[in-house]
């Protein structure tokens, strides 16, 4: 299985390299210019480009990729063009928020579509079946934004349950309580839609093995349905589920840009409209960069699941 990593990273870094290529070049092709967004419009003409000068931006762009290369294999990503701040510190300040979201709604998410998906297979074409697969499209098929706004508006606004946005309650003392007190929102609106999505997906891998004969024949030994069903049919069920649990992670962070704008969360979500209002090409690069390893990293833990949920497969 070490061998079978090695590969997967040394396959990895050209694809890492032909990401950076890309994004840099789409990136340089919106319109604007950094500097104008951030020096008084009244600024003398010789000062701008002065500015542009020293932040490497008349420099034809194929020469700033590749000093922004160089930069990241001396293990740094450069400094941003609005605070001048090192961008992995940037970055680095705002990545842990959007982990604990993205984690905390993934589990919620499918600690309800894995039961639910279940008992659904299970009770096949019963009501309960009808009316969670109803349910699982509506999860599905609702804007995250108009789920969150609606959220705040009532059990933030009406009912003052939960603060409207933020981390943490300014001026308060923090703690646990305040910080999941902050979080329910937020994860709620992300874990809903994840758990509409999985639980069909889970009935559907439950219901493909669930007429297996290997099935019928732990039934005829006399074994208890729970056993059956979540220990022989859920684990061979479990291949399709790791494969859509992982591509999930990467729509995840996607989806938290819009949610995190939404409940004002200091995450890398928010960061990024930030970053393309004021064209800070730095933080966009780096925060692409991040994004890319993510998806890789997901792949390839990905892979290396199936091999824990099925000892069938083998990695060489």
């Amino acid at each position: 299985m070490f061998q079978y990593i090695i590969r997967r990273i040394l396959i990895a870094i050209p694809v890492l390299l032909g990401i950076t290529v890309l994004n840099y070049f789409i990136i340089k092709l919106a319109p604007g210019n950094p500097v104008d967004m951030f020096i008084d419009p009244n600024t003398p003409k010789e000062v701008l480009e002065l500015r542009k000068e020293i932040l490497g931006l008349n420099d034809p762009v194929i020469l700033q990729y590749f000093k922004w290369l160089l930069n990241l294999l001396h293990g740094q990503l450069g400094y941003s063009f609005s605070s001048y701040a090192p961008v992995t510190k940037i970055i680095g300040e705002r990545i842990g928020p959007t982990l604990l979201l993205a984690s905390a709604a993934l589990i919620f998410g499918m600690l309800i579509a894995i039961p639910v998906g279940i008992l659904s297979a299970v009770k096949q074409n019963t009501k309960f079946d009808y009316i969670m697969t109803g349910l699982s499209f509506i999860g599905t098929s609702i804007p995250q934004f108009f789920l969150g706004l609606g959220l705040i508006y009532v059990f933030a606004v009406q009912l003052k349950w939960f603060p409207t946005g933020g981390m943490a309650t300014l001026g308060g003392a923090g703690g646990f309580w305040d910080r999941l007190s902050h979080m329910i929102l937020p994860v709620f609106v992300l874990g809903i839609v994840i758990a509409g999505k999985k639980v069909r997906y889970v009935r559907a891998s439950m219901l493909d093995v669930m007429n297996m004969d290997y099935l019928r024949t732990a039934n005829s030994k006399g074994l208890h349905p729970f056993i059956v069903t979540n220990k022989h049919a859920l684990r061979n069920a479990l291949l399709p589920i790791i494969t859509v649990v992982g591509m999930e992670i990467p729509l995840l962070l996607g989806g938290s840009i819009l949610i995190e704008q939404i409940f004002q969360w200091p995450g890398i979500g928010q960061l990024t409209i930030q970053s393309i209002l004021s064209r800070d090409y730095p933080i966009l690069m780096g925060l692409n960069l991040v994004a890319a390893l993510i998806v890789l990293t997901t792949n390839l833990l990905t892979d290396l699941l199936y091999a824990v949920a099925d000892p069938r497969i083998k990695y060489t």
